[in-house]
């Protein structure tokens, strides 16, 4: 059996970064709920609702709809997608109740994103992230294994967290 470990840090992003971490949060969300809607008027009409192949089509024309998408990861809106996917499917199996739209008042923010092509990576005590470049973080260990992905979240006080997989 595959164990899969994550190793949680704190991450010092400077004033850029924090920028663009939250206009991620905020892409991510606005995908998922976009998507939401769009499934749940699909399921009303049709009484099937959308895959996630399909939602994925359709974020290409969406992206050139809202140009803003573009400034953030991309992998992080396709995963927040996924995320959909998953939680309709765990809703038809009766493990879950039925998805729910995604809140800005949320106090814990946080997107994914996957390792492709040295995307991320850890040197000494920084760690570079897709769209974000180097980020300052405290290294408490190391990591061992390859990394799967990483997950950035910000937690009610403010402060930036990486959990990589």
């Amino acid at each position: 059996m595959i164990v899969n470990k994550a190793y949680k840090f704190r991450i010092y992003p400077n004033k850029q970064q924090e920028v663009l971490i939250n206009k991620t949060f905020g892409c991510c969300r606005f995908v998922f709920n976009h998507f939401l809607a769009k499934w749940n008027d699909a399921y009303k009409e049709t009484g099937k609702g959308l895959s996630y192949n399909t939602c994925s089509s359709q974020l290409t024309q969406l992206k050139k709809e809202f140009t803003w998408l573009k400034e953030v990861d991309s992998i992080a809106i396709q995963t927040s997608l996924k995320h959909l996917a998953d939680a309709f499917t765990r809703f038809f199996k009766g493990q879950n109740k039925s998805p729910r739209f995604k809140t800005k008042k949320n106090p814990t923010q946080s997107y994914t994103t996957k390792y492709t092509n040295g995307n991320i990576k850890i040197e000494n005590n920084r760690i570079k992230l897709p769209k974000l470049g180097w980020i300052r973080f405290a290294k408490s260990r190391e990591v061992e294994g390859r990394i799967l992905n990483a997950t950035i979240r910000r937690n009610p006080s403010g402060k930036y967290f990486v959990s990589i997989l």
